[in-house]
């Protein structure tokens, strides 16, 4: 399907176009504010610290992780983790990421439907894509358009998933800025509008997956409907 003309010009290019477009807006956003001093100076771990001891944010455990952007937060054990630039540097970046995490963890705290949601099909789409790629192969090497069916209705469970991520990570970015904004972390205009950026930069990156899994989903049904 690699070859197929159609997949090329509406799912492989515009996917290649948007995923890079969103990941030079991130490089971008991250090396200006990652090298632009907050103006309380605090680091990632006093910025989570602070916010925790300000807002309604409690009990996160705070950790390292290797790599570089590899912050994320754990909901299993209720943890941020934070890659080491963000955890030691007094940056703008390193005090909107850490915000944005402790937005998921106090979306965790209040069983926020969009991210209940989200957590219910996790389950389902840590199996799906593989089993729908695998289906939808067989599919189309066995002229077998029912299986192909079977297969893109699992791709889809992933699908959904990821348009379901979108809400949850802007909703988390929203929360991110308010925490700061409570704890007192947005002291000059440039920590409002560097965070903001920031967030509204990776935000993107999502969007690109999302779009890109739409017309993944939309080449696969077209591929079953030329076989019917």
């Amino acid at each position: 399907m690699f070859f197929d003309g159609n997949y090329l010009l509406f799912v492989f290019i515009p996917a290649l176009l948007l995923s890079l477009g969103a990941q030079l807006f991130v490089q971008s956003a991250y090396s200006k504010w990652g090298k632009t001093r907050n103006s309380v100076g605090m680091t990632g771990v006093q910025v989570a610290e602070r916010i925790m001891s300000r807002t309604n944010v409690r009990g996160v455990g705070l950790e390292g992780t290797p790599g570089r952007l590899t912050d994320h937060y754990d909901p299993r054990s209720h943890t941020v983790r934070m890659s080491q630039d963000i955890a030691t540097t007094p940056s703008v970046a390193a005090m909107a990421v850490v915000a944005h995490e402790l937005g998921h963890a106090q979306q965790h705290q209040e069983n926020s439907v969009l991210i209940s949601m989200r957590n219910f099909l996790v389950p389902a789409v840590q199996f799906s894509p593989t089993l729908g790629y695998t289906l939808i192969f067989m599919g189309l090497l066995l002229n077998l358009t029912g299986l192909m069916y079977i297969g893109i209705l699992l791709f889809g469970l992933m699908v959904v998933f990821m348009i379901l991520t979108l809400p949850v990570e802007f909703d988390a970015s929203r929360r991110g800025l308010k925490l700061l904004e409570q704890s007192g972390l947005l002291v000059a205009e440039s920590d409002r509008s560097g965070a903001r950026q920031v967030l509204t930069a990776a935000g993107l990156t999502y969007v690109a997956a999302a779009i890109t899994a739409v017309l993944q989903l939309l080449y696969y049904l077209s591929l079953a409907n030329r076989r019917d």
